[in-house]
């Protein structure tokens, strides 16, 4: 969607009102962020609606050191504000608690949250066992049950943001697939579609289905991973080989199609950079057999009733809490969230091909893996339709695509949620670029849904969000 180009220099609470009102109607806040100019810090808002995105602006003037914050009005804001607060040192005035979170915290420092008498903290990382990305954890608590947690996620943060500056936009997609490693078609799909809303540009039909191809394969890679964590945690060995290996023949897969594991280098402004090197003869066989396998292992898994037990009513996300904060993708969608931005927004290839959402009202963990076992079926059905048409498809790859100026916003649904990236284009280069994944959105529950939970079942509930640390920390 191409913005407007004003950046309206409105008062924040003109844009606080219209963030309030919007999120009345049934909307969601998408983003909020800083942009630092010579006349102040520009704050944008990004509202998500049946239309689509739409980008409101406000300015805060150079040499104002705050603004009414706008997390007491919408709790959403919580974490953007805390974010906008340690890159700019503005003030959001009235925001309940701007503790660090992308920066450093005073060595030493463990803040506290629930108070009384035993209580104690356990910092969990962020070091920790096997390949888990670097966060700590600090779990409160008497021994047992967990009050509260709190989270550390700057050990992550590279300062993604900054980095587009400069760049073309035919390079800037090389730096969005890396933001989030296990979700880089999709940061590249929702990049590539801002880049060409700008330029104008019509993605070919059969570059939209290739990049259909590699969506859905990179969700079945990571919806896999999820349920081999699950397995792991729950001490079932076997389910965690044999869902470790169906998660390996998708990467492989990946791989043989277009010579990377996780898909990267296929996207590119304006289409896809070459056809599949694997037919759709082939890929229809391998995605029957894959079919078969993982169906197989699904069944016997959802019917071992010690596993299932230890995912019911384990974290659970109430489904008015997980409306209010606009919860994303399988995360929001085990809790009775609808939002997918496959259908309610459609791209690449998704309008035609017609994909379906699951959704679920338990909110708890085994919700939250129903969904994706729902999802996984729903994209070897999607990965059939591409192949057979692919099989009838011709023609170019990839559009002219070469923007001047301007600014646009892109979307795409990565295996976590909505992926957002907001791109300001000048004389041909970049000269802003903000990326949004769904785990930044989405972590901030993580410390909500432990009411009731014990400490045996945190890597449950840190599994079934299926979150990317790296991803959340920008």
């Amino acid at each position: 969607m191409t913005v407007p180009d004003t950046e309206r220099t409105q008062s924040v609470s003109a844009l606080w009102e219209q963030v309030v009102k919007h999120r009345a109607a049934g909307g969601r806040l998408a983003d909020l962020f800083g942009t630092a100019r010579a006349d102040g810090l520009l704050l944008t808002a990004q509202l998500a609606g049946p239309d689509g995105i739409s980008t409101l602006d406000a300015l805060v003037p150079s040499g104002q050191a705050s603004y009414p914050a706008l997390t007491p009005l919408v709790g959403s804001a919580f974490w953007y504000e805390r974010e906008i607060h340690d890159l700019f040192g503005v003030i959001p005035d009235g925001h309940p608690r701007l503790e660090p979170l992308v920066r450093a915290a005073d060595p030493g420092v463990l803040p506290r949250h629930a108070i009384g008498p035993g209580l104690f903290t356990i910092p969990h990382g962020p070091v920790r066992s096997g390949v888990v990305e670097s966060i700590e954890y600090l779990v409160e608590t008497p021994g047992e049950d967990i009050p509260h947690l709190n989270m550390r996620l700057f050990y992550k943060h590279r300062g993604i943001g900054t980095r587009f500056a400069g760049m073309v936009p035919g390079d800037g997609v090389l730096l969005a697939e890396r933001t989030e490693g296990i979700a880089s078609v999709a940061h590249a799909i929702a990049y590539c579609q801002a880049v060409e809303a700008l330029a104008g540009a019509d993605v070919p039909w059969r570059a939209a289905l290739i990049r259909t191809m590699h969506a859905e394969l990179e969700r079945l890679a990571c919806h896999l991973d999820v349920i081999v964590r699950l397995a792991d945690a729950a001490g079932l060995a076997v389910a965690t080989a044999r869902f470790g290996w169906h998660k390996e023949l998708v990467l492989r897969l990946t791989g043989g199609l277009c010579g990377s594991r996780f898909g990267r280098g296929v996207v590119v402004p304006g289409g896809v950079v070459a056809a599949p090197l694997l037919g759709p003869a082939a890929l229809l066989a391998a995605v029957g057999e894959l079919d078969r396998r993982v169906s197989d292992d699904v069944r016997l898994l959802m019917g071992t009733a010690s596993f299932l037990d230890r995912l019911r009513r384990t974290g659970p996300l109430p489904a008015d809490r997980a409306a209010e904060h606009g919860a994303l993708g399988p995360l929001g969608r085990a809790s009775g969230c609808t939002d997918d931005a496959r259908t309610a927004r459609p791209y690449a290839a998704y309008a035609a091909l017609g994909e379906t959402v699951s959704s679920r009202e338990a909110g708890d963990a085994l919700a939250r893996l129903e969904v994706r076992v729902d999802e996984i079926a729903d994209s070897w059905h999607l990965l059939r339709q591409v192949a057979d048409e692919l099989d009838e498809a011709s023609g170019p790859l990839r559009a002219a695509c070469a923007p001047t100026v301007g600014r646009a916003v892109g979307w795409a649904e990565a295996p976590q949620g909505e992926v957002l990236y907001d791109v300001r284009i000048e004389d041909g280069v970049i000269i802003r670029c903000r990326g949004r994944s769904a785990s930044f959105h989405n972590l901030v529950l993580m410390h909500e849904v432990f009411a009731g939970d014990i400490l045996t079942d945190f890597p449950f509930i840190e599994a079934s969000f299926g979150l990317s640390v790296a991803g959340a920390a920008g």
